[in-house]
């Protein structure tokens, strides 16, 4: 091989990297790179210096010789001084607008804050977040708990509620995903439980089932409990229409679900419920409107829900309206665009699902939780997180969950901070809410 081979080979590589290095400084943000974008803020800036180290001195030697050789460098050139003029100004606006939010006055923090509830990767963040008053509640999952025993878990949970309780505030909301089967994020040190609807699938009356269904909750809400977590996002009461997708690589409600039976749901979650609520752990109904219709996976991208309502009403959200009406269970909004109804937004902060449906026509006075608003159907859509964030307050959410990407808690603060100084929110939309947070604690806490 040639050196002149080797040399076009060395070229080709270098713009690849310099292409690629302005695709990760657009998309560092983004929630996509979540998962490593500590590395890649060491990595990306690294790399682009080292590439330009390499060509920047050859390049101003031979600057004069128009040549195909020179236009390959000054592309090179281009494609870094772009991307790291990209990484650098994005980075700059994060942490402006990380600082500003910071240095906001704690009792509008609290006051904006109590609604919003963040999972972490850096415990020293989440820290930071409570000794502001900057948040209501923490999500737990498998990366904070990783290669730790029971009893530093629990040690860690009690921290941060003493913290809180310092604050001379309510204790945390402690949230994780421990429905059983392929969604348990605490196992271990929790069992593992097979999927509830595997778990009563023996059952050869309503009376066992029953049973089981008592059983699997007393099991899951003591192992919760003894943990120091107060809020569980579960059960699934999603009906299960046995709608399987090769490209759903994470919601897979079929797996998840209890049943297709919509009355087999109801009376099975809502035992589920109560076994928790005994021990002062509270459960979630997800996913409303319903995610067992849907093939797209709103983790990705936006998903439509065209089912008409009439159908939906009989079937899908009889277990929601059931439950709703008769426990003070949580119940977590999707983010389907519920189609015969908002056809412009994601049902989580529709105004026209969350409002209208659920706060009027239903009634419905307990406490509403979004799925998280890090999921493709949210962060791509044309409000962005930081628009759902103030709509989702205004239709009338009251726990808004940012799980999976923390950083986007910052964008999310100032929005609401924004918001509210231009009164888009509204102190009795604030006091409404943070009403229903209160009595749905004093509540549990009282059992």
């Amino acid at each position: 091989m040639t050196i002149s081979v080797l040399y076009w080979m060395l070229k080709i590589a270098q713009s690849l990297l310099g292409g690629l290095a302005i695709w990760a400084a657009l998309n560092l943000r983004t929630p996509l790179l979540a998962g490593v974008r500590a590395e890649v803020l060491w990595l990306l800036p690294l790399g682009i210096m080292g590439v330009l180290l390499i060509d920047t001195p050859e390049l101003w030697r031979r600057s004069r010789l128009n040549t195909v050789r020179s236009a390959s460098r000054w592309l090179i050139l281009g494609l870094c001084s772009v991307s790291l003029t990209i990484f650098v100004s994005r980075e700059i606006s994060f942490y402006l607008t990380k600082a500003r939010v910071l240095q906001q006055d704690v009792s509008q923090l609290n006051r904006l804050g109590q609604h919003l509830v963040v999972g972490y990767r850096d415990f020293d963040t989440v820290k930071t977040l409570i000794e502001k008053d900057a948040i209501g509640g923490v999500f737990i999952t498998l990366r904070n708990i990783e290669g730790k025993s029971a009893d530093t878990i629990r040690a860690e949970i009690a921290s941060l509620q003493t913290l809180r309780s310092q604050r001379g505030l309510p204790p945390l909301w402690i949230a994780t995903d421990q429905e059983g089967g392929v969604v348990s994020r605490l196992s271990p040190p929790l069992p593992q439980l097979p999927a509830l609807a595997e778990w009563i699938s023996s059952a050869a009356t309503a009376a066992e089932r029953q049973q089981l269904a008592q059983d699997y909750g007393e099991r899951q809400g003591q192992g919760l409990a003894d943990l120091g977590v107060n809020l569980n996002f579960a059960p699934v009461v999603d009906l299960n229409k046995g709608i399987v997708n090769p490209d759903d690589r994470f919601s897979v409600i079929y797996q998840r679900a209890i049943s297709a039976d919509r009355a087999v749901v109801t009376e099975v979650a809502q035992t589920y419920c109560a076994a928790l609520a005994a021990h002062a752990v509270r459960c979630t109904l997800k996913h409303f409107p319903g995610l067992g219709r849907l093939e797209t996976d709103t983790h990705l991208a936006s998903a439509h829900l065209d089912t008409p309502i009439a159908e939906l009403a009989e079937d899908d959200w009889v277990p929601f309206q059931q439950i709703m009406q008769q426990s003070e269970a949580f119940t977590m909004l999707g983010h389907p665009v519920l189609t015969a109804v908002d056809p412009q937004h994601p049902a989580s902060f529709s105004e026209a699902v969350v409002n209208q449906i659920l706060r009027q026509q239903w009634r419905h006075e307990g406490v509403l939780i979004t799925d998280d608003f890090s999921m493709g159907a949210v962060f791509k859509s044309a409000d962005g997180v930081a628009g759902a964030v103030v709509k989702a307050l205004q239709s009338g959410i009251d726990l808004i969950l940012i799980s999976f990407d923390t950083d986007l808690y910052y964008s999310a603060m100032a929005a609401l901070i924004e918001a509210e100084q231009q009164q888009l929110i509204t102190p009795e939309q604030l006091n409404a809410s943070r009403d229903r947070l209160q009595q749905n604690y004093a509540s549990l806490t009282q059992r």
